[in-house]
């Protein structure tokens, strides 16, 4: 059946008030027209119209959201379509929850049984009654805040994992935890990553696979050896560890896969920046294959011409490992010898189609580098790729029988170079949805994204700080052309994975939009970073409903029903790496405090959003003109090293912007950027990072930049 046709029978289909008995025969009688005028056809178009007709008819008794991507294929759709094109302008908030605190929320809610378990900032958990929204219970793991430094893109995670009576959890400081279901108390705790290797952290919701319960982890970008690890899930006892990249070799290899992986790793001593390859998100599980597939992240460090030549496996790749053994299965490297931060650890998704011929089952993936891929899943083979954003300028492509990127000259040099996408990528973490009936991938893409890429050639790795390799001190002519090009918008796309092209697309007034949940009422949810969240028409991408949730969104939304009751929940809370380093290409987002909220048809209840940050210009606490030569140098080391939590040139998003600081404040400086006055809060030290002659200098820089953005003084303070 053609998509054309899938979609003229789908739009006929769609009624306010579903009747199973009325709708199944108008599926029925259709199909049965089509197959009479070509009974050749039959096949195929059953396996189209199969998926149709099962949205075509209400879901029979409660439906819940129990997995991360709602099933095993990691699709986030759901049949339910009581909430559709026609009924949605009756949505409406039904309750919200403060969740005390203005960092990034990026959990999808699980649901079981009437309750919602999620994740806030810090790895803690929560759990609520789905329909009322009344907290059930509430767990705090207690993470160190002293190991805030690294945490590269804020402390955010991603939620947990539900099974057998037990919810799972990942937390920061690198420990999976088993919970009770009923009371949030821990069942079993192990530490997943040496508690004396600091830059490990996880932020990535555990994924269920059969009886084990499966965890990675994230530092690629201060000096780690990536690694996922399978525990029992009702133990918590290790069954298998699987390294992303290989340790010393004059230690020898876990696995022929490490030894294969060390001949492409080149350069002194490359081991002893731990090699990266983190994978941090991503994952998904085939019980029929007995596949866990997840991607990887960047190496360490992240330039080649620093690091070393080579492929550097199995960074930036797509993997699959046996659930059973650990084994690898097959790789795929999305970015071999990756020099820009493209991770291939954005969302997975498992489907069947049609690809050259015969139905195929895949593997999709959108990925940073601004390539869309089409996988064999069984094996791993490149069937398709194609770019998704314009304005590519890394590479000119892809080989169309290797899949591997053709890269332009020149962009893996030690010279500082302007490239799109930037680091962030035209597609991140955020999940992505599939459609049944239409055969459409949604995902959100970020177009015309620029970063100026200077690999510092005095880099030696330091495990007391980040190792990313960027030389801070660079002031070329580079940064003037980036800010010359057009600005980077974002949008909703809808892409056909078969034909690697965009069917529709809504574009956003700002960058970033959040993830996507896909329904059987014809409709895709999603929200954005200036605090909308949006439905729209599956087929044809008009958005027909918005609500403002008055904070920036990333997180996905989920969709299920109570006592027969379609809800929709969504975690609404701008941060992240975007939010923090609030780059003006960001746009409006929004910061503010986060929340969950949940809407059905004719909710009535009023969001009463808490003020949060400031309406007006700073008021300078200091007054007195400050040297210009530590303002220059304060302004490099700040945007350096203090604006990946308090925003580029001091303008902050989701953390206080210090232009605002208090002269007490300023003149506390030293005690809290070095002696680690406030590190219990979050604030770590910089002791072994920078010295007092610069934490002054930045000192100077803060004060110059409220100066700079002040409004005007009030009389009452006029002297």
């Amino acid at each position: 059946m053609s998509q054309a046709v899938a979609v003229t029978l789908w739009k006929g289909l769609r009624s306010e008030t579903p009747t199973p008995r009325r709708d199944c025969a108008d599926v029925w009688y259709a199909f049965s027209n089509f197959i009479k005028r070509d009974p050749a056809s039959m096949p195929k178009r059953f396996l189209a119209f199969s998926a149709i007709f099962l949205m075509a008819i209400p879901a029979v008794g409660e439906q819940d959201w129990p997995l991360h991507g709602g099933s095993q294929t990691n699709q986030r759709f759901s049949p339910l379509n009581h909430i559709n094109e026609q009924t949605v302008s009756r949505l409406g908030l039904v309750w919200s929850q403060e969740l005390g605190t203005s960092r990034g929320l990026e959990a999808t809610p699980i649901v079981a049984d009437g309750v919602i378990f999620t994740t806030g900032s810090w790895s803690v958990v929560f759990a609520f009654d789905a329909r009322t929204g009344k907290l059930k219970w509430t767990y705090d793991p207690r993470v160190p805040r002293e190991r805030a430094y690294f945490f590269c893109c804020d402390v955010v995670n991603r939620g947990v994992a539900l099974r057998n009576g037990k919810v799972y959890v990942g937390t920061l400081d690198g420990r999976l935890i088993a919970l009770d279901e009923t009371s949030g108390t821990p069942v079993w705790s192990v530490q997943t990553t040496d508690p004396a290797a600091q830059a490990y952290s996880i932020t990535a919701a555990p994924a269920i696979a059969g009886d084990k319960v499966v965890i990675g982890n994230s530092g690629s970008e201060y000096g780690v050896r990536g690694y996922i690890t399978a525990y029992d899930a009702e133990t918590g006892k290790q069954v298998w560890r699987f390294y992303t990249v290989p340790g010393d070799p004059s230690k020898g290899f876990e696995s022929k896969a490490m030894e294969v992986a060390a001949k492409t790793w080149h350069g002194k001593d490359w081991w002893k920046a731990g090699g990266g390859g983190s994978p941090w998100e991503g994952m998904t599980y085939d019980p029929d294959l007995d596949l866990l597939f997840f991607g990887t992240g960047n190496a360490s460090t992240w330039y080649r011409a620093l690091r070393g030549e080579g492929d550097s496996l199995y960074t930036a790749c797509i993997l699959a490992v046996k659930a059973s053994t650990g084994e690898l299965a097959w790789y795929f490297q999305t970015t071999p010898a990756d020099s820009f931060d493209f991770d291939a650890t954005q969302p997975l998704m498992q489907a069947d189609l049609s690809v050259g011929g015969g139905l195929r089952k895949v593997l999709l993936q959108a990925n940073k580098n601004g390539f869309f891929y089409v996988l064999d899943r069984q094996t791993g083979k490149f069937l398709s790729g194609a770019p998704f954003v314009s304005g590519i300028t890394w590479a000119s492509g892809l080989d169309p029988k290797t899949g591997r990127p053709i890269e332009y000259p020149g962009v893996g040099d030690a010279n500082p170079k302007l490239l799109s996408p930037e680091s962030t990528g035209a597609h991140n973490w955020n999940p992505m949805a599939f459609h049944p009936a239409t055969s459409l991938v949604y995902f959100p893409a970020r177009v015309g994204t620029q970063m100026v890429h200077v690999p510092d050639r005095k880099w030696k790795y330091d495990p007391d700080r980040d190792n990313v390799g960027i030389d801070g001190n660079y002031e070329g002519p580079l940064f003037a052309k980036m800010v010359s090009l057009p600005p980077p918008f974002g949008e909703l796309l809808a892409w056909n994975p078969v034909a690697q092209k965009a069917v529709w697309s809504a574009k956003y007034p700002v960058l970033d939009g959040g993830g996507v949940l896909a329904t059987g009422g014809n409709l895709v949810f999603q929200g954005r970073s200036d605090g909308i969240l949006a439905a729209y028409c599956a087929t044809d991408g008009r958005q027909v409903w918005q609500f403002d949730a008055a904070t920036g969104i990333m997180a996905p939304p989920v969709t299920y029903t109570v006592e027969g009751v379609q809800y929709v929940t969504i975690l609404a809370g701008w941060g992240g790496a975007p939010g923090l380093m609030n780059t003006p290409a960001v746009g409006a987002a929004k910061s503010g405090w986060g929340r969950i909220l949940t809407f059905a048809l004719d909710g009535k209840a009023v969001l009463k959003a808490p003020h949060f940050g400031h309406k007006n210009p700073p008021l300078p606490a200091i007054t007195a003109k400050q040297d210009p030569q530590a303002v220059h140098t304060g302004a490099l080391l700040f945007n350096s090293h203090c604006f990946l939590c308090h925003g580029l040139n001091a303008v902050a998003g989701s953390l206080p912007d210090l232009r605002y600081s208090s002269k007490a404040v300023l003149d506390s400086l030293p005690a809290i950027v070095l002696d680690g006055e406030r590190a219990s809060a979050g604030m770590p030290s910089f002791q072994k990072i920078l010295s007092k002659k610069e934490v002054a200098a930045i000192r100077a820089y803060i004060i110059a930049r409220a100066q700079e953005t002040a409004g005007p003084t009030p009389a009452s303070q006029r002297r």
